[in-house]
């Protein structure tokens, strides 16, 4: 009770403050060259974290600030405006009409991911791209995942009407958590195998305010996996934004999404946002090939037979909800949940899993003020009834062999495998395809920013607590969780040296319970004058086995985790996992060549160590596994023989290989409203094939597709023609791609090769290999039209000549999609 008492004093107290601050300001916002009136405009008071948005009409009015001068930007996406020094004393004063000029603003936009702070685009020391509201908001799709095709220097693949994803720089995988994604500096990934949400974010489109891409390392400031690059997703302030949005979206493939956000001042103190989302529709038609080899007939018994029980029907509802409240007028607490429950297709390298009711939840606090962030968040991951399709049909064929009914071999293919050739003879084992999970994490962080003598400081500190919990269905979890903590500091100093020239030295410190201490230094020059700049930096990136690598238990002790290392029956030790390391350096150009000419182009070199191999058999050559760590592998995998496991498949260190490339884009503004962007990238290596440290899958000689798959078209380039106007917007987007190969475990996409004994169009191992990927040409297109200020309707086409495209493994082919977008906006209901 004392509790609420105090509450309600508190926020009784800050009411009567904020009334006693009688003084505001008001005004109407217009466009300088046609007079109409522009709304969403954001009114800023410098300095601090009070602000409004233009409602319809162009108005806009700010209340409740103390008497004295005040100054006030107004910032829009696609104008600029100078800052304005307003006194204010106890009344309301109005500024009249305000004119906002129309500017192509690439090279003046402010970003904060590269060095952890606000910064020029320019003046940014790392190459990075930037989707702003504005392109988000003009995407007549649920998908902004699209939009990340249209960056420089980003493998952008598409694995079905839902699933979009991204790579940045070689060494792709169908399992891939190298590229860090983040959400309000919160880590957007799963606990477990340590990959990006996609589908599985509670971020809904209407929310987002912009999203940076960083190319390279950038784990100095932002810790492990942050190895090839990070994608940052900023959200939308409620008292820069307020007001109501509805969106409804319609497409091919039985596409319907429904999506609301509301954020909303109710005083100088409080504001609110609440999002949601649901979206439904049914992938492209694809049923994968499952090759199985029962050996407990003799002769063997082989099938190639389709995915048992696909379901290509997906859907997702999330949303999120966030307070923010006003310490003072530069510090804020934010208290934000969101959630989200999906169903779908997902790829991996053992075959598709087929995900069923995944929920993904998180609560996290945030406090913010110019010197100081601090934030604390939980996550929390759960699934009862996900599975692997690949090994649930293997399971299931095995039954059916032995002369099963078909609802038995239906029901027990989730946890069992027959070995033997009637219902009577043989012997059911554990080769469980059910994924549960229960899991959690725990982050914490705090950082703190200064200035002194001519130095820019930044320090910080993050811990992070897994626990994870499979209930024993592919981890080893059977004791309880499996916990592990990790704690990292970091530092980053800037200092202008001479002239024009800014020097950054960073370094983080990072010590984990399972693969140890690591130092990540990093370190750049950066030349800045009159919106162009030139980079020169080195950094150091790593990529950490996740917890499936060190302590996976999949398939019944098929597939083992490689946290402890391995004893072979001839003595030979396996190291467990360490840290795959990348060294970068990369030298970069950005800004205006002229005022309508902005270009951004960079080189790099690479040096990458100890590749986390994908799932290997290291009983080879006659040797059996004997030991996992110091325990017998007969007490570790149930079953197992005294002499040890004729077939092991786990995770190894290998290799070293330099890489190199280049990326350019160009932007031409034809007029403020009208541009054409070119972008381009080429991607290289060096593979020393005398080097037995390169022999991935241990079989005595240095292959290079298939030891150290690089997996990166070496060309590829977009083109694409843009406008956005006050009433009409569209864009003709066109993305090449040069044909390359892929390997990612049991999948294979790639040119005939007779060394190999690969065909194209047959199969090769367990899988089928329809040949390489990429070798298309791609066109999309989309419009709209602001019918009012309210009403926005537009529509959109990708893949507009419906070319049979094939962008990953294990996926359909990429056939043309439309879908057609009405969206409502709603001014606030009350301004302030």
């Amino acid at each position: 009770m004392a509790t609420r008492l105090l509450l309600i004093l508190l926020f009784a107290t800050n009411t009567l403050l904020a009334l006693a601050q009688s003084g505001g300001i008001r005004g109407r916002i217009t466009d300088a060259a046609t007079g109409e009136s522009l709304a969403g405009v954001n009114v800023i008071l410098s300095g601090t974290n009070r602000g409004t948005a233009t409602g319809s009409g162009g108005e806009f009015e700010l209340t409740g600030l103390a008497p004295g001068s005040h100054n006030i930007r107004f910032s829009f996406i696609g104008y600029q405006a100078p800052a304005q020094t307003v006194t204010v004393g106890n009344d309301i004063v109005d500024l009249g009409t305000i004119t906002l000029q129309q500017s192509a603003v690439m090279a003046g936009e402010v970003v904060v991911s590269a060095s952890r702070r606000p910064e020029k685009l320019t003046e940014a020391p790392a190459t990075i791209s930037v989707i702003n509201s504005r392109n988000i908001s003009e995407l007549p799709s649920f998908n902004v995942g699209e939009l990340i095709a249209r960056q420089k220097g980003v493998d952008y693949i598409r694995t079905g009407v839902l699933g979009t994803g991204l790579n940045v720089r070689g060494f792709n995988s169908a399992f891939n958590p190298k590229n860090l994604q983040m959400n309000d500096a919160r880590l957007s990934t799963l606990i477990a195998t340590g990959l990006p949400l996609g589908p599985l974010t509670s971020v809904v489109k209407e929310d987002i305010e912009r999203i940076e891409i960083i190319l390279g390392p950038s784990a100095a400031l932002y810790g492990p996996n942050a190895h090839n690059g990070l994608v940052n997703t900023i959200s939308k302030d409620p008292r820069t934004s307020q007001g109501t949005t509805v969106a409804l979206g319609l497409g091919n493939q039985r596409v319907f999404s429904a999506r609301f956000r509301h954020a909303q001042v109710l005083s100088p103190k409080w504001a609110f946002k609440v999002t949601g989302e649901y979206t439904k529709g049914q992938d492209f038609k694809y049923v994968d090939t499952v090759y199985y080899t029962n050996t407990a007939f003799k002769p063997a018994k082989f099938h190639a037979a389709p995915e048992i029980d696909l379901n290509r029907n997906f859907n997702s509802l999330h949303g999120e909800a966030a307070v923010y409240y006003s310490l003072n007028e530069k510090s804020d607490v934010i208290v934000s949940y969101g959630g989200n429950q999906s169903n779908f297709l997902a790829q991996t390298n053992a075959g598709r899993n087929q995900i069923k009711d995944w929920q993904v939840h998180y609560l996290h606090a945030r406090y913010v003020s110019p010197r100081v962030f601090a934030q604390v968040y939980h996550t929390w991951s759960n699934t009862d009834n996900t599975y692997a399709i690949n090994q649930r049909t293997q399971n299931y064929l095995s039954f059916k062999d032995a002369g099963f009914s078909e609802e038995e071999a239906r029901r027990r293919s989730y946890e069992e495998q027959w070995f033997g050739t009637t219902t009577t003879s043989g012997v059911a084992l554990k080769r469980g395809a059910v994924f549960k999970d229960n899991s959690r994490r725990l982050n914490a962080e705090i950082q703190y920013n200064n200035s002194w003598q001519g130095f820019d400081v930044i320090v910080g500190s993050q811990y992070q607590r897994d626990m994870a919990n499979s209930r024993h269905s592919y981890l080893f979890d059977s004791q309880g969780n499996i916990i592990i903590n990790q704690i990292g500091v970091y530092a980053q100093v800037e200092k202008k040296i001479f002239g024009d020239v800014k020097a950054i030295a960073a370094a983080r410190a990072d010590k984990h319970d399972l693969y140890g201490f690591n130092f990540i230094p990093k370190a750049g020059l950066v030349w800045n004058k009159n919106e162009q700049s030139v980079r020169l930096t080195y950094g150091k990136g790593i990529a950490a086995p996740t917890i499936l690598n060190l302590d996976g238990y999949l398939f019944g002790g098929l597939l083992i985790g490689n946290g402890e290392g391995y004893t072979l029956s001839d003595g030979t030790k396996i190291d467990k996992l360490q840290v795959e390391t990348i060294n970068s350096v990369e030298v970069g150009y950005k800004g205006k060549i002229t005022p309508k000419f902005y270009f951004d182009a960079n080189a790099y070199y690479n040096t990458s160590e100890n590749f986390l191999s994908p799932a290997i058999n290291i009983a080879t050559q006659g040797r059996k596994v004997t030991q996992r760590g110091s325990t017998p592998l007969s007490e570790v995998v149930p079953g197992t023989p005294e002499s040890g496991a004729a077939t092991l498949l786990t995770y190894v260190n290998f290799g070293k290989v330099n890489t190199y490339g280049a990326d350019l884009g160009a932007t031409y503004y034809l007029t403020n409203a009208f541009n054409l962007v070119l972008n381009y990238s080429y991607f290289g290596y060096d593979l020393d094939k005398n080097d037995k440290r390169n022999d991935g899958n241990k079989d005595g000689k240095v292959q290079t597709q298939i030891d150290l798959p690089i997996n990166t078209p070496s060309n590829k380039a977009s083109f694409a023609v843009n406008y956005s106007g006050k009433k009409f917007f569209g864009s003709v987007f066109t993305r090449w791609v040069q044909e390359y190969d892929f390997f990612s475990g049991i999948n294979v996409a790639a040119a005939a090769n007779t060394e190999l004994g690969i065909k194209e169009n047959a199969r090769y191992g367990r899988t089928w290999n329809y040949g390489p990927l990429g070798g298309f040409t791609n066109v999309d297109v989309s419009a709209g039209y602001h019918v009012n200020s309210y009403l926005t309707a537009s529509a959109q086409v990708v893949n507009l000549f419906d070319s049979k495209v094939r962008e990953f493994v294990a996926s359909p082919f990429i056939g043309r999609l439309y879908s057609v977008e009405l969206k409502v906006n709603l001014p606030a209901i009350h301004k302030q």
